[in-house]
C-alpha cells in the first residue's frame, strides 16, 4: 500500500501552465492547432462518430484525425520531439477542413494555422533548425535573415556578461537591433535590476557585431509565467520543509522576474532536497531543440516516489565511488569527491514538455554539478509503458526469447548507470577565475589519449554547453551511454538489480541482462538511422545520433564482435549478430576506448579534436548506411509511444486530492488533454 503523500496539484498545474510555451517553442502554427483540436473535441461532446458523420468525414478520415492529434499532444507540437521533422495527417487535407466546420471556434483556428498542418512543399521546413540554412525554428522569431553567426555572436556577448541563456528567444529586428526575449511575468525590467544590472541597452563595439545593438526585453510569455508563478506560490505555501520553501521561493523569482540566477539557487536547494514523497522540477530545462544548443525547452514535472525500486536506485549509488574509478580514465580527470545525489524510481503524474523521457539527470548547470551536486530520477510507469503487439525488427530468431525477457530489466539497469555514473561522472579541467585553476596548472595532468600533458582547458566564463555549443547534447549523450555500457559489464553493478550474485558468469542471469543490455544498445543504434535526414545530412536528434555513433563502434570492434547480417541484396532480412562470449573482451575494449576519447576532450574543452572525433563517429554517409540501411529501417518502424497522463485536482474547501486517470486510446488522450483546461 502505497504511504500517504504531500498535495502535488500546485506542482502539476505549475508544470502545465507552461504546455503553450512548449508549443510556441515548436512551430508558429502548434498553438492554433492545439485549439482547434481542443475546440473539436468541444464540439463533439463524447461522440466523435457523431459528429464526423454530421460534417461528412467517413470513418478512415476521422481515424486519421485522431490519431494525428494524439501525436500533436503527446509531442507538443507537429513536429516530432524526438527527431525534430515535421509529422503530416494520413488523410486529405478537406476531410480536416470539413472537421472544422463543426464549430465557428474549430473553424477560427483551422484558419489560423495558415495551411501548415499539411504544407510540405519546402523541404528545409521539414525540419527544426537555423534559418539561414532553410529550416525552422521559432527559438529566433520573426528574423527570417538572421544567421548562425550571429546568433553564435549574441551567445558569447552573454557569456561575457554572464547573462544566462536558457529562458531567452533572440529576435533581430527590421532595424538590426537584436532583441533578447527573456521569459518572465513582468514585462518591463525588475526594479532592482535584472541578472546583469538595471541596463537593458548595449552597443557593441567589437566583433560581427560591430556598431550594433543589444536589447533585452522582458515579458516574452508573460502570460504563462504569470500563471506558473501564482501556482509555484502556492506550492511555495504547502512545502513539507524549509528546504522546498526556498527552492518554490526561488522559482518563483526567476518566473516573475526572468532571473537565471535565481533559477540556479532553485536547483541548489533542489538538490539538498533529498528524499521527497513529490518531486518536481521545473523551467526551461534540456536545449536539444534550439538549434544553437543553448536555450531550453519548457519542461515541468511531478511524480511519487516508489520506494521499492528506490531502494535498489539507493544501492547504486552508495556502490558510485566503487565503480568510477573503474572508467577507463585516472582521478586527475574525476571529481576529487563524487556528491553523493538523491536517486528516487518515481511514477509521473503529470510530465509538461515535448516528450517524456525514461530518466533525468539535473541540473546541467556544471558549476552546481561540481560543487553541489545533482539529482536522478527513473521513470518507473515510463519504462514499463508497453505497446501492444509491438514488434521487434532486427532481433535474430535465435536472440528473440532472451531479449524479449530482459530488455526491461536491461534498460533500467542501462538508465540507472547512464543518468548516476553517466552524466554524474567527470571533472571539467577549468580556469575558474583569472590565475585561478582546478587543477595544477604547472604540472598538467597526462592525457591518456596523447600520452602528453594537456593543453587545453575551460576558461573563465565557459562552460561545457557554450565550448561545444549544438554538438553538445548528441555528444553527452553518447559518453553517458557508454558509461553505462562499461560498467554494465560489472557483474557487481548488475546484483544491484537483483541479478545474479555478484560473479562474472557471461551464461547466468545477469549474463543474459547484459546480453539484453548491449542487443538494446546495438539495435537502437540501427534504428535510430530513421532519425537522420538524407536531404541535409544532417541528424535530428542528439541521443539517436549518439547510439548510431555506438553501434558504429561495436561494427569496428576486433574480433567480428558485432555484425549486421542480410542474405537478400534489399537488406529484409537484415539482423543483428553480436557474439556474447566477446562482450566482456572485444565489446567493453570498443567501448572503452570510445569513452575515453569522448571523456578527455571534454574535460580538457579539447573542442576541435572531439568535434572531429565523435563527427566521424556518427557520420552516416550517402551509400550504404544512408540508403540501403536506412530504406530498411523505414520499413520496419515502429509508431512512438504516445502517454495518457492522469488530471489531478484539489477540493479547496476538504483540501482532499483526487486523480482521473484516462482509457488509453486516441480519444482517451484528446479527452485528457482537454479537462486539462490549457
Amino acid at each position: 500500500m502505497m504511504e500517504p503523500v504531500p498535495n502535488p496539484v500546485t506542482k502539476c498545474r505549475a508544470s502545465l501552465a507552461g504546455y503553450r510555451i512548449v508549443l510556441r517553442q515548436v512551430s508558429p502554427e502548434s498553438e492554433p492547432i492545439y485549439d482547434f483540436i481542443i475546440a473539436l473535441h468541444k464540439a463533439a461532446d463524447g461522440d466523435w462518430k457523431g459528429l464526423a458523420q454530421k460534417v461528412g468525414v467517413d470513418e478512415a478520415a476521422l481515424t486519421a484525425f485522431l490519431e494525428y492529434s494524439a501525436q500533436f499532444l503527446g509531442n507538443g507540437g507537429n513536429y516530432k520531439s524526438f527527431g525534430d521533422s515535421k509529422f503530416i495527417p494520413r488523410c486529405d487535407e478537406s476531410a480536416f477542413a470539413a472537421l472544422a466546420s463543426a464549430s465557428p471556434d474549430a473553424e477560427k483556428h483551422y484558419k489560423a494555422t495558415n495551411g501548415a498542418i499539411f504544407s510540405s512543399d519546402k523541404p528545409g521546413l521539414m525540419h527544426l533548425g537555423f534559418t539561414d540554412e532553410g529550416h525552422l525554428t521559432t527559438y529566433y522569431p520573426d528574423s527570417p535573415d538572421i544567421t548562425k553567426d550571429e546568433v553564435d555572436a549574441v551567445a558569447k556577448w552573454m557569456q561575457s556578461k554572464g547573462l544566462l541563456p536558457e529562458n531567452t528567444r533572440l529576435r533581430k529586428t527590421k532595424d538590426g537591433v537584436f532583441e533578447l526575449l527573456i521569459a518572465s511575468a513582468i514585462t518591463s525590467p525588475p526594479s532592482d535590476g535584472g541578472d546583469i544590472g538595471k541596463e537593458t541597452e548595449f552597443v557593441i563595439s567589437e566583433g560581427p557585431l560591430d556598431g550594433k545593438a543589444i536589447k533585452l526585453v522582458y515579458g516574452d510569455y508573460a502570460k504563462e509565467m504569470g500563471a506558473i508563478t501564482k501556482f509555484i506560490k502556492k506550492a511555495a505555501e504547502n512545502a513539507e520543509n524549509a528546504t522546498q520553501q526556498k527552492m518554490h521561493t526561488a522559482y518563483a523569482k526567476s518566473f516573475e522576474e526572468g532571473s537565471l540566477l535565481a533559477f540556479k539557487e532553485s536547483q541548489r536547494h533542489w538538490v539538498k532536497d533529498q528524499g521527497p514523497m513529490v518531486e518536481s522540477n521545473i523551467g526551461f530545462i534540456e536545449t536539444y531543440r534550439d538549434p544553437a544548443g543553448i536555450r531550453g525547452e519548457w519542461e515541468g514535472f511531478a511524480a511519487v516516489v516508489n520506494m521499492e525500486r528506490t531502494r535498489a536506485f539507493g544501492e547504486l549509488v552508495r556502490s558510485a565511488p566503487d565503480l568510477i574509478p573503474l572508467l577507463p580514465w585516472g582521478p586527475e580527470f574525476e571529481k576529487d569527491k563524487f556528491l553523493s545525489p538523491d536517486f528516487t524510481s518515481l511514477e509521473v503524474l503529470t510530465f509538461c514538455g515535448s516528450g517524456i523521457p525514461a530518466g533525468i539527470n539535473i541540473p546541467n548547470y556544471d558549476d552546481i554539478r561540481q560543487v553541489d551536486g545533482f539529482k536522478n530520477v527513473s521513470l518507473g510507469n515510463v519504462l514499463s509503458a508497453k505497446a501492444p503487439n509491438e514488434k521487434i525488427p532486427f532481433i535474430s530468431e535465435a536472440d528473440l526469447a532472451v531479449y524479449q525477457k530482459y530488455r526491461d530489466e536491461a534498460f533500467e539497469v542501462q538508465v540507472g548507470l547512464h543518468e548516476l555514473t553517466g552524466h554524474g561522472c567527470g571533472k571539467l579541467l577549468q580556469e575558474t577565475s583569472p590565475g585561478e585553476y582546478n587543477f595544477d596548472v604547472a604540472n598538467p595532468p597526462t592525457s591518456p589519449i596523447t600520452n602528453k600533458p594537456i593543453t587545453t582547458w575551460y576558461k573563465p566564463g565557459q562552460t561545457w554547453g557554450s565550448v561545444f555549443g549544438g554538438l553538445a547534447g548528441a555528444y553527452e549523450e553518447c559518453r553517458a551511454e557508454l558509461v553505462a555500457m562499461h560498467l554494465s559489464c560489472e557483474f557487481s553493478a548488475l546484483k544491484i538489480f537483483g541479478f545474479g550474485d555478484g560473479t562474472v558468469d557471461i551464461d547466468g542471469e545477469a549474463g543474459d541482462v547484459l546480453y539484453a543490455s548491449y542487443l538494446s544498445m546495438a539495435r537502437a543504434g540501427l534504428v535510430s538511422i530513421e532519425f537522420w535526414d538524407p536531404k541535409s545530412q544532417k541528424w535530428g536528434q542528439p541521443h539517436c545520433q549518439a547510439r548510431f555513433a555506438i553501434l558504429k563502434s561495436f561494427l569496428q570492434a576486433e574480433d567480428d564482435f558485432c555484425k549486421l547480417e542480410y542474405k537478400n541484396e534489399d537488406l529484409s532480412d537484415l539482423t543483428i549478430k553480436l557474439d556474447r562470449s566477446k562482450i566482456l573482451t572485444s565489446g567493453r575494449k570498443a567501448v572503452g576506448d570510445f569513452l575515453q576519447k569522448l571523456h578527455i576532450y571534454k574535460s580538457t574543452a579539447d573542442v576541435e579534436a572531439g568535434t572531429k572525433f565523435f563527427t566521424e563517429m556518427s557520420n552516416v554517409g550517402l551509400e550504404y548506411w544512408g540508403t540501403k540501411v536506412r530504406d530498411v529501417v523505414l520499413q520496419n518502424k515502429q509508431p512512438r509511444k504516445v502517454f495518457v497522463q492522469a488530471n489531478t485536482y484539489l477540493d479547496e474547501a476538504t483540501g482532499k486530492v483526487t486523480i482521473k486517470h484516462y482509457e488509453p486510446t486516441l480519444e482517451g488522450v484528446i479527452q485528457s488533454w482537454a479537462e486539462r483546461g490549457l
